[in-house]
């Protein structure tokens, strides 16, 4: 039988959409994060059960079956990698402390206006804060020396600077090397040695799919150097749980702290559709020696990323 125009077309419209969720999801199978448009794309995977849905309807409309079996087992891998990636349950061994951590981008500081009363709010034990430029650091610095009186910072312009306050003693270590500024510490969190790292890789812009790749190479060459010592890596990944160099840190023993507290997909950025579309890039990651309560994902004004906040029990080994 002839299809009509409009069959042909919605069987074209049909094999279009799916042809590019299958490249995006391809790659997901595959274990690799690919060429742009692909990362870009991953990032957003879970919204792609919808131009998925729509080719779907537009091969049945054409009575293309090969392209509804073709979209039917799209939709089902996109349905399987919803499923959260790692670890879950609490570890072994007697709890020795509970702390809260913060870690918001300000966004080349513009958001901490609205970060201060958050921190009173919440009051969390230590914070990260990324593209925390000098006036931001200085607000921080005077409003806060007093409760957080311990701090390790990479002053900077714009979006490069960052900061970390703690309630806890801190010793500075050298960080991770990074176009922006990534500052680390070990925490004395009541006599137990906790490594604490910042995290903001560049994104994987067009032309930078390589630096960012290469910069979430280097934060995984922290997390698998340490993993006798109880650690918290957190900031903004700018990745998420469906880019294969994000798992490559999971992989080391890490697990993220949403993933453990039941928000494994609660986007956080753009902060503004976050409601109804986004990404969860901004990530707090821990080792085994932590379990995790809550996670709360908080709107920071002028910012356009979403806070996080995630409560924290440091388990004896």
């Amino acid at each position: 039988m002839t299809r009509s125009r409009g069959g042909r077309t919605g069987a074209w419209c049909a094999g279009l959409l799916l042809a590019g969720v299958s490249a995006v999801v391809g790659c997901r199978v595959a274990g690799t994060d690919g060429v742009t448009p692909v990362p870009q794309l991953l990032a957003f995977l879970p919204w792609l059960l919808a131009p998925t849905g729509f080719a779907l309807l537009c091969a049945l409309l054409a009575r293309w079956w090969t392209g509804l079996v073709w979209g039917i087992a799209v939709l089902g891998l996109l349905a399987w990698y919803l499923d959260p990636y790692g670890r879950t349950g609490e570890p072994d061994g007697p709890p020795v402390a509970t702390l809260r951590v913060l870690t918001s981008n300000v966004e080349s500081g513009r958001g901490t206006p609205a970060l201060v009363p958050l921190i009173r709010d919440r009051r969390p034990d230590v914070v990260f804060v990324e593209e925390c430029e000098d006036t931001c650091q200085d607000t921080l610095d005077g409003d806060f020396a007093t409760v957080y009186p311990y701090r390790q910072a990479v002053r900077a312009a714009g979006s490069h600077g960052s900061l970390i306050l703690s309630r806890y003693p801190l010793k500075p270590t050298a960080g991770v090397p990074g176009t922006l500024g990534m500052p680390g510490a070990v925490a004395d969190v009541r006599g137990h040695a906790v490594r604490l790292q910042l995290a903001h890789p560049m994104p994987p812009l067009p032309r930078q799919v390589g630096l960012w790749r290469r910069e979430l190479g280097r934060l995984r060459e922290f997390a698998a150097a340490g993993r006798g010592t109880p650690t918290i890596l957190a900031g903004d990944f700018n990745a998420t749980q469906d880019h294969a160099a994000f798992r490559r840190i999971l992989d080391t023993g890490l697990t993220d702290a949403a993933r453990l507290a039941g928000h494994d997909r609660t986007p956080s950025w753009p902060a503004r559709t976050a409601s109804v579309i986004g990404a969860q890039i901004d990530h707090v990651l821990v080792s085994r020696d932590f379990g995790a309560t809550a996670a709360r994902f908080l709107r920071v004004t002028g910012s356009d990323h979403r806070a996080l906040v995630a409560d924290l029990t440091l388990y004896q080994r």
